[in-house]
């Protein structure tokens, strides 16, 4: 299941990678996005993909699953939707001021200066 799971944050990568090339400043934040959900599953993966009990002291459970990676993700999570939705904000502002959302349009050209 660890190889599965390593694949599929791969191709998340890959397209991650694919999209923040590209000259769309919305292809450019779903990229973001995708990197980070990539790079949650790939902290899942490594922290283990095993079942268990809570972490709770008892006498009847023989294995513990580990919260750290789980409490590591969601902090994680919180964070990428507060940078995406900046990401967002900013975006749609440029995209109000300027009325495009291609970089190279937005970057302006050294005549402008």
């Amino acid at each position: 299941m660890e190889i599965l799971m390593c694949i599929v944050a791969g191709m998340l990568f890959a397209a991650a990678v694919y999209l923040m090339l590209s000259k769309s400043l919305l292809r450019i934040i779903i990229g973001t996005g995708l990197l980070s959900h990539g790079t949650h599953l790939m902290l899942l993966t490594m922290g283990g993909l095993k079942t268990g009990t809570v972490p709770v002291l008892g006498e009847h459970a023989a294995s513990y699953t580990d919260p750290i990676p789980q409490a590591l993700i969601l902090t994680a999570i919180v964070i990428s939707f507060g940078v995406t939705a900046i990401f967002l904000v900013i975006a749609y502002r440029a995209y109000q001021d300027l009325g495009t959302d291609n970089m190279d349009q937005l970057r302006g050209s050294e005549a402008d200066d």
